[in-house]
């Protein structure tokens, strides 16, 4: 029997086992179908598997939930880097590109921390929805701001009061079900969890049942789109984010010379092994991944 397709499962965005976001990550052979990169997503079952290939000398990057192919994951790409590390494919002190669907993705190396580089979206003040406004009351929370976003993702800032960490998963319609943010400030005089050594400014949670997630863990998308808000907010450039779910982890986010949001956290790996699968592709499929990961 063959040795397989390596394979690992990293949980982002902590440095606790058993804490973060778990993403799968698949070093492909060569490129290969959507649909087997779906099925293998849908085995391992994890809230993204990021699948990697080296095509015309560049890393080339996509990401599956266990139901769909989505446009862009923070947790998986960094989990993407560090599977690079631990198969020592990647140059440390130089970094690299990921070639993505949302664009080339700088990644890099600091010290104990990996970097990401992920875009920003605009938030646009909106009206929540009275359902989701009358659900979140009755779990004696209220909103302070409502935005939407390019990205199609819904904010909601909750005031500090607001128990956010114990909210059940609220029952969301389109287009909240696609990814919506609810966040809040760190209460004066309360502490919150260190990252890197930094205190946490504020901390959100993240659901996105349209995407077949009902809560993700440690979202760096979410970070991503939210931090701007909290630098205005706070008045600097570097502010702490983080994720209060039943698998807490957090980041530090910052604005890259890109303009894009720079996101610094940790990782751990829990399994590091071989897919036992056959990866037949072809020149349509390989085509199909140029054109999804052409740079822009």
């Amino acid at each position: 029997m063959s040795a397989g397709i390596p394979a690992v499962l990293i949980e982002a965005f902590s440095d606790r086992p058993c804490q973060g976001n778990g993403a799968a990550v698949v070093a492909l052979p060569h490129p290969v179908s959507d649909a087997w990169m779906q099925g293998v997503a849908r085995s391992l079952n994890q809230s993204e598997t990021a699948f990697l290939v080296a095509l015309d000398g560049r890393w080339c990057l996509r990401w599956f939930s266990p139901t769909c192919e989505v446009p862009l994951c923070g947790h998986a790409t960094l989990a993407a880097l560090l599977a690079l590390q631990h198969w020592e494919r990647l140059d440390a002190a130089s970094g690299t590109v990921f070639c993505t669907r949302s664009g080339r993705l700088p990644v890099g190396l600091s010290g104990a921390l990996a970097q990401i580089e992920l875009p920003a979206a605009t938030l646009q003040d909106a009206q929540p929805p009275a359902e989701l406004t009358s659900w979140l009351q009755q779990q004696r929370c209220s909103v302070e701001s409502f935005w939407r976003s390019s990205m199609g993702y819904s904010a909601a800032l909750l005031t500090p009061e607001s128990a956010l960490s114990t909210l059940p998963h609220p029952p969301l319609q389109p287009p909240e079900a696609a990814g919506l943010v609810l966040m809040q400030a760190r209460p004066e005089a309360t502490p919150f969890p260190l990252v890197a050594g930094r205190e946490a400014d504020y901390q959100l949670r993240f659901f996105a049942p349209g995407l077949g997630i009902a809560e993700d863990p440690v979202t760096g998308s979410a970070h991503a789109l939210v931090a701007p808000y909290w630098q205005r907010h706070l008045g600097r450039q570097l502010v702490v984010g983080w994720q209060c779910s039943d698998r807490p982890g957090g980041m530090i986010c910052e604005t890259a010379s890109s303009g894009m949001i720079r996101l610094s956290g940790k990782g751990s790996l829990l399994w590091s092994g071989h897919l036992q699968l056959q990866s037949a592709g072809s020149g349509e499929t390989a085509a199909r991944w140029r054109q999804l990961c052409t740079p822009v």
